[in-house]
């Protein structure tokens, strides 16, 4: 007992190891501690890591020992009735999740925070800044806080959910005839209705491009996808998502008796003086029906090719494309890689008064002041063919064609280009060389993409690091080595790496940017379309010519430290 005294007060004085405190007040053997001290010799790591991992000790006995060690309180349980939700309000769920740390009181002069971790001192100095307070560490198990999360925060989003602020509810504003709504018959109706205005409020005020509503066996999720990435914001209870789905398809002006088929519909609403258009999907699954909203911004698309991420070599090229009276320009790319946006931006930088614009999309994503835009409607028979007919009996200058999907539509498209017109068009493929053989694939001769084509552009969309949060350092070459990238490109220079803060929400990225290759069709790559050359020989011969291909834009970018290794790989692949 004397020993045991004598060594908490050495801890007190922080002049003796974790070792000996784990020896002194838990059931840890010697033999034991230098197991894995030499497993710590061997393998690096955190010893407490390694004692839980050999299961020598329980988490809280390892947070009891640094506690002491450090001189930080440790506490077993987190009572969740005394944190208030205002504590919580402006860090994000995804950031508390991820560094295990949650406020448990606060006052005038400090705020006391359950952390699992108390080196993680980039974590308190955040929230010394975002509480303008002291911060004073309390040792918990990951597992206690994580679960004192989830239920914090769904208490902060149920007061968030059913009391809308006035400042949403003045701004908030339906750009259409609102139908009877079959819910105003019931008591729990109002509710609905501000958990709906709520959710799109704060879709909008977080960037977010999709809403997902998605119904479970016994619960729902509602996730928001934020660029390009989903994040889980809140599990209302099962029984609310009758009342939701409900009221969204009103919103859309769909049957909301029907819900064995899908359905989509079309939302225009205005917040905070903004316009904003939502594209609104409904499907069947197992456990009812699912909803995808997609949010189209207008205040704030960037019709700009240099904000898209564009280098100023490549628009030089650009805008000598877009002058030409005659030929096809060619965007390629997956869903969601924001082509539309790109062809908007060629088409803002010549859209003037003497200048003729038609489209035809499915659907117009963005309304473009003097251009004159057709929606397709395949019920009634409009499709991208007989829309693109239709236009060329208008005296168009520029056609924007929303995708090219058949045959019928690349002919079209190709005809209009050798008939005096400049034609912009979006094709799904992997990168610009394919673009060609897609074409030719689908049935369209060879001697008429060739003589045709003007350019290629294939581009991602790749998230940028956070501005206030990133890091820089060396990689090592094992990392470069599993990323799958070359240790001469990087030579020993310094990177960006993605960290989390407070401001990108724990993400450690904070909007996305273009990253692209472009490929001019000259008379070398038309005699090998005319020779039905693959992709492969095509890109060759691109590259030969100059061609900067997807992955060497990206890696410019990485160099740049303006995104990360990890997000390149994950966008682009040789």
């Amino acid at each position: 007992m004397a020993k045991s005294s004598e060594i908490l007060k050495k801890a007190l004085r922080r002049d003796i190891k974790i070792g000996e405190i784990l020896l002194s007040q838990t059931s840890l053997t010697e033999a034991q501690l230098k197991e894995a001290l030499q497993i710590q010799k061997e393998k690096g790591g955190k010893l407490g890591e390694i004692l839980i991992h050999k299961k020598f000790l329980h988490p809280h006995e390892i947070l009891i020992a640094l506690g002491l060690q450090l001189g930080i309180p440790f506490i077993k349980e987190i009572d969740v009735n005394q944190i208030s939700a205002e504590w919580v309000k402006d860090i994000p769920i995804t950031y508390a999740r991820q560094f295990e740390v949650l406020p448990t009181a606060v006052d005038d002069f400090s705020v006391s925070v359950a952390i699992s971790d108390p080196f993680n001192l980039q974590c308190l100095d955040d929230l010394r800044v975002l509480f303008q307070r002291e911060v004073k560490p309390v040792l918990c198990e990951g597992r206690i806080i994580l679960d004192a999360i989830n239920r914090v925060y769904e208490r902060s989003h149920q007061n968030i959910m059913s009391e809308i602020s006035s400042e949403a509810e003045e701004e908030f504003q339906y750009d259409l005839e609102e139908p009877v709504d079959l819910l105003e018959s019931s008591e729990n109706d109002a509710p609905i209705i501000r958990f709906v205005n709520n959710l799109l409020f704060r879709a909008i005020k977080d960037k977010a491009s999709d809403i997902h509503i998605e119904p479970y066996e016994r619960d729902m999720a509602v996730r928001f996808r934020i660029d390009g990435v989903l994040y889980d914001i809140i599990r209302p209870p099962k029984q609310l998502h009758a009342g939701l789905s409900s009221r969204i398809k009103l919103m859309g002006e769909l049957d909301i008796a029907e819900k064995r088929l899908p359905q989509d519909g079309r939302i225009k609403i205005k917040i905070a003086g903004k316009d904003v258009d939502i594209r609104l999907s409904v499907v069947p699954t197992a456990h009812g029906e699912r909803l995808v909203l997609r949010i189209l911004d207008k205040s704030s698309v960037r019709l700009d090719l240099t904000d898209l991420g564009f280098d100023q070599d490549t628009i030089k090229i650009i805008n000598q494309l877009i002058h030409k009276k005659h030929g096809i320009i060619l965007v390629t790319g997956p869903t969601g890689s924001g082509k539309t946006t790109t062809l908007y931006a060629c088409i803002s930088r010549i859209n003037s008064i003497d200048t003729n614009i038609i489209t035809v999309e499915d659907p117009i994503e963005y309304d473009l002041k003097g251009v004159g835009q057709i929606q397709v409607n395949p019920k009634i028979g409009l499709t991208f063919a007989s829309g693109l007919r239709s236009i060329l009996r208008q005296d168009p200058d520029v056609i924007m064609v929303g995708e090219v999907r058949d045959k019928e539509t690349a002919e079209i498209a190709i005809q209009a280009s050798l008939t005096g017109h400049l034609v912009f068009a979006t094709v799904h493929t992997n990168d610009a060389p394919g673009a060609m053989t897609r074409l030719i694939d689908m049935g369209v001769e060879p001697f008429l993409v060739s003589s045709s084509l003007l350019a290629v552009a294939a581009q991602r969309l790749i998230r940028k690091v956070c501005l206030s949060c990133r890091e820089f350092y060396v990689p090592q070459p094992v990392e470069l080595q599993n990323l799958g990238l070359d240790l001469n490109v990087f030579g020993g220079a310094k990177i960006a790496r993605a960290k989390g803060c407070h401001e990108c929400g724990g993400t450690g990225y904070k909007g996305r940017m273009v990253v692209h290759e472009l490929m001019p069709i000259d008379d070398e790559i038309r005699a090998l379309i005319m020779q039905k050359a693959d992709s492969a020989s095509l890109k060759r011969e691109a590259q030969a010519k100059g061609m900067i291909s997807l992955r060497q834009n990206g890696i410019q970018r990485v160099l740049e430290g303006v995104t990360t290794a990890v997000e390149l790989v994950a966008v682009t692949q040789e």
